[in-house]
Formats: C-alpha cells, sequence, structure tokens
C-alpha cells in the first residue's frame, strides 16, 4: 500500500513538471551500494499511535483532514530535497534484484539517493548531492549567488527570505515565493486544513488552522504562529516551512514539516514549572549581560504528546523527538515559544536504541546507571534552550540574526548550543531547588550514550556535527575519559564546570555573529574523534533509529 501511494505521490509531481533531471543512467541502470541491506537495517520499523479515545468525535473528524493535510506537505519537502526526486523515483521503483527492496525503503527514508548518515554520499547512482537541495538551480554556486546580489541588491531580500526558492532564467537568478512554487500542493493542505476548522469544537484550534490556511497563500506565517502559540487543544498540530537544516548551502530556506498529535495532559501540567524558570535561566547564562536577552516572551508553553502521523521534514533520515517552535524571531520576543516533547517517540528511541548503545559504550558496571527520565529531561531542557540566548543580534551597527550571519553552520552551532544549555541548565536548577539532585545520579551516563546516539546521524547532518563538537571538547577538558578497553567513561565532578566554558564559548559566536569562529570551532573540533569513531564502527548491528508507520487507530 505504501509502494502504490508512494508513486501516485511522485507520479503527480512528475505531471507537475517539477524535475530538473531525468534522473537517467547510460545504462539504464541505478547502481546500488553494495551494503544496502545493512543500511536499511539501522532503521528498525515501529507502529506510531496514540489514544485519541478522549477526543470529541469532532475532533477525530478533525484529525483525518489533518492527517491530509500533512501529506501534502511530504508532496512539497521530496521536492525540496531534491527537484530531480519525481524523475528519479520511477527508476527506483523498477529496480530488481538482490536488495531492490531495502534501496527502495532507503531511498524512501532519506527522501533521496543520498544517505544523511554518511556525508550526503550516493547510494543510488553517483550523483553529488547539491548544497542547495530542492532550494536553488542545481548548478549554481554560493559565488554566483553572492555576485548577484552584489549587482542586484534589491534582490537580497526576496534571495535571503525563508519562503522563497531561487531558480535561473537564462543568465539570471529570479526568486519564487512558496506560495507560488507549491501551489497546487498548499492549495490542497488549505481546503483540508479548513475542513479539520469546521469540524473541531476547539475554537482555539479553528482558529489557528484557518490562519494558517491563509499563510499558505500569502507566505506570511506571523499571525498563524502567534495564534498557535495560544493553542489550547487535546490535538497538537504543526504544519508549515520551519527549519532550514536541508539548505546546507547558506542555511536561508525553511521546508516544509507536519506533526499531527494528541496531548498527554498530565504530563504536560508535570513540566509546566519549568517555563517559569526561563528568565532565570537567561540571567544565568555565562555571558555579559549585554548579549543576554531579557525581554524575550516568557509565555513559553510545554507540551508533551503523543506522535499520530508526520510528514515532510521531520521523517527524513532521522526522526524529531522534540521541538521548539515558532523560529520566527518576531513572535518569540512576544510571546516566546513553544516546546512539544513527543514522548512516544522518546521512548522507542531509549528502548530500542540508547539502552543497546550504552551497554556497549559506557564501562561495563556503569551501563545501568542511564535512565529514562534523564533522557526525557535533557530532551526537554535542550528545547527549552533553544528558546533563549542570542536570537536578534546587532553586528557593526547593523541589526540582524544569528541565522543570517552564521549561515551554513547555523544550525549545527544552535543544536550544538541547546545540547550543552540543556546540560548546563539541569545543573543550575538542582542548585536552585527546582530540581532534585537525583536527576545527577544519571545524567551525565544517559548524556555520555546519548553522544554516540546522535554522533551515528553523521557530521552532514546538524544534530551530529553539533554533537561532534561536544565530544571532542568533552574529551579534550576531561569530562569524558576513555578507558584502557576503550569505552567513554563520563567524569561528573567535571561536567558542570566544563559546560559552563563550552556554553560560553558557542554564545559568544552567536552573540557576535562571528562565522569566522564558528568555522575555527568546526575545524578544532569538527571531526570525529578515533576512539569515538572505532566505537561507532563497533555499533552496526544496532539500529540508528526508528523507522515509524502509523496505524491511525481511530480516526480511519
Amino acid at each position: 500500500m505504501w509502494r502504490k501511494g508512494f508513486m501516485v505521490l511522485l507520479c503527480g509531481a512528475v505531471m507537475l513538471g517539477c524535475s530538473q533531471h531525468d534522473g537517467s543512467q547510460d545504462d539504464d541502470r541505478i547502481a546500488v551500494v553494495g551494503d544496502i541491506v545493512e543500511r536499511r537495517a539501522q532503521f528498525v520499523q515501529q507502529a506510531l499511535d496514540a489514544d485519541v479515545s478522549h477526543l470529541s468525535a469532532g475532533d477525530r473528524e478533525a484529525l483525518k483532514h489533518l492527517v491530509a493535510a500533512a501529506r501534502s506537505m511530504d508532496e512539497i519537502f521530496w521536492l525540496q530535497a531534491w527537484a530531480g526526486n519525481p524523475g528519479f523515483a520511477p527508476e527506483v521503483e523498477a529496480l530488481e534484484g538482490d536488495g531492490a527492496e531495502a534501496a527502495k525503503d532507503y531511498y524512501r527514508i532519506m527522501y533521496g539517493p543520498w544517505d544523511r548518515l554518511v556525508h550526503r554520499e550516493p547510494f543510488l547512482g553517483d550523483r553529488a548531492h547539491p548544497d542547495g537541495a530542492g532550494y536553488y538551480p542545481e548548478d549554481m554556486t554560493a559565488g554566483e549567488f553572492e555576485a548577484w546580489l552584489e549587482a542586484h541588491p534589491s534582490d537580497r531580500e526576496a534571495f535571503t527570505s525563508l519562503f522563497t526558492v531561487v531558480r535561473r532564467d537564462g543568465g539570471g537568478l529570479f526568486a519564487v515565493p512558496y506560495s507560488e512554487a507549491y501551489r497546487e500542493h498548499l492549495e490542497t493542505a488549505a481546503r483540508e486544513l479548513v475542513a479539520a476548522a469546521e469540524a473541531t469544537d476547539n475554537q482555539s484550534l479553528r482558529r489557528f488552522l484557518e490562519l494558517r490556511a491563509e499563510a499558505f497563500m500569502t507566505d506570511d506565517y506571523y499571525e498563524s504562529d502567534k495564534a498557535w502559540m495560544d493553542l489550547d487543544s487535546d490535538i497538537e498540530v504543526v504544519i508549515g516551512p520551519y527549519e532550514t537544516y536541508e539548505d546546507s548551502l547558506f542555511g536561508y530556506k525553511a521546508a516544509f514539516e507536519s506533526f499531527v498529535c494528541v496531548t498527554q495532559p498530565e504530563d504536560s501540567v508535570r513540566l509546566e514549572i519549568f517555563k517559569s524558570q526561563l528568565p532565570f535561566l537567561e540571567r544565568n547564562l555565562p555571558i555579559p549581560d549585554e548579549h543576554k536577552n531579557f525581554d524575550r516572551g516568557s509565555e513559553s508553553p510545554i507540551r508533551v504528546v503523543d506522535e499520530l502521523f508526520a510528514a515532510g521534514d521531520t521523517r527524513a533520515g532521522v526522526q524529531t523527538i522534540a521541538f521548539n517552535l515558532p523560529n520566527d524571531e518576531r513572535v518569540r520576543e512576544e510571546k516566546g515559544s513553544k516546546k512539544v516533547l513527543l514522548k512516544n517517540i522518546m521512548r522507542a528511541k531509549y528502548d530500542a536504541v540508547l539502552k543497546p548503545i550504552a551497554g556497549r559504550v559506557l564501562p561495563e558496571d556503569e551501563a545501568d546507571r542511564i535512565a529514562f527520565e534523564a533522557f526525557y529531561q535533557f530532551t526537554l531542557h535542550h528545547e527549552l534552550s533553544h528558546g533563549i540566548g542570542p536570537g536578534q543580534i546587532s553586528v557593526d551597527g547593523r541589526e540582524t540574526e544569528v541565522r543570517l550571519e552564521l549561515r551554513d553552520l547555523y544550525s549545527a552551532f544552535e543544536e550544538a548550543k541547546a545540547d550543552v544549555l540543556g546540560i548546563y541548565d539541569i545543573y543550575a536548577l538542582v542548585e536552585s531547588g527546582v530540581m532534585s539532585e537525583e536527576i545527577l545520579d544519571s545524567l551525565p551516563w544517559t548524556y555520555a550514550a546519548g553522544m554516540f546516539r546522535t554522533t551515528r546521524f553523521g557530521v552532514a547532518e546538524a544534530h551530529g556535527l553539533g554533537m561532534v563538537l561536544q565530544a571532542n571538547y568533552l574529551l579534550e577538558k576531561g569530562a569524558v575519559e576513555l578507558t584502557e578497553d576503550g569505552r567513554f567513561k563520563p567524569v561528573p565532578e567535571l561536567f558542570e564546570e566544563t559546560f559552563r566554558d563550552l556554553a560560553r564559548e558557542l554564545l559568544m559566536i552567536q552573540a557576535l555573529g562571528d562565522y569566522d569562529g564558528a568555522l575555527d570551532m568546526v575545524e578544532r573540533y569538527g571531526s570525529v574523534h578515533p576512539a569515538m569513531a572505532a566505537v561507532i564502527e563497533g555499533l552496526t548491528d544496532l539500529p540508528v533509529d526508528v523507522d515509524p508507520f502509523y496505524p491511525l487507530g481511530g480516526i480511519q
């Protein structure tokens, strides 16, 4: 059933004439890497469902439309990941012989023929991955882009916008708004959102969905982002263009994604105490006050949810376990940001991935010191940390954003910052009495095992590179030690100081918009440590991540 639906999806894209590449090979066959079966086995299938029995009939009906709208996000993201996907997909589907089914599955998981775990190297064919994904002409260089803006300064705003694609017209370049480039898919999604709004009996959900449907047609997400912050519903839905990880050329362009979730109200209430601590955590940042953001909104609701369906950017390769949105700095200044933890995804990853890794990488007598609660709290405080620290900054008298100054390195440094502050803030909250000291009995070991879980994503992925920076720094400072048998032992008494120092370095790079400083840090710490690489090589029989599928029980 999936295969048929996938091909219908992509064939539809072909009919729209979106492909820039016909995917043909000289011998009419796609070369497949020899270890494709092993690569596919890195992702363990996991059914994800959620209890919807407590929802009203109207909300269950709304969920059907929200899932349909989410599928449109998937269609758009296939084009954003690579404009050549529509032409290449039929050739993938035609593969036969040993490894063919694994290759088809891996293509689905990776949203294209490049391995997101291995520096985006091709596993189908030999075509190099375009750094600009599907957002720019495939033959366009960063130099050509910058030269064009130098000669046409009036184009800068449109070309660097989150919500445009750049296309070539003869010898020139021009920007196309998302609302035009993906109009057919966005119109379909908008209709489904309106239908969901009509079905639900929750007023805040209705308002968000109506505003988001309008935003699809205007590329103006400001009002709908604010409405999403005000959402008070048993359904938690994210749908639209958000993260910029896919644009590895500049980090300018937002990718479409969707989460359709059902809330866990008891867990959400339990964690609400932490949002009131955000002003304290901002004050506690280990940087001069002039670089702190005391005016940023602090509403910052926290939601714990079970994922019912996901699509688009969030499904590509490694699965998201939590998120902190929206990314619009104007909304963050006014209202803060919302932290959402996907509990069923977290539990699946902890059981299937983190626990087995801990048994291999930690000292044998310390492997059982990891705990789901530590993983859960670290994830929460990672997301909280996205909402503090520099956002809008001034560089040489020019008002700008960290995102724009750090460009292609922004995502990795933002993820590293969130990880580091996540640990640093937990220690601060323990010292202030907000959290129990008990969490420290498992946190260093859970973090140390998690270093390997994340590094296995590859340094081409933002979270992977961000973690490699941390791991090398901790090894250099002695906060993590190598044992004689090649295992990694956390040194808890050095954690607080080391994470404070690393937080300061990362935050100052962001505060100053210091791209050269970021590049220098990548050169110093951005390669996987040989001892770490050796351990990772011994984890090949363990899953890297889950490959979720969705029964959609209770709604379809």
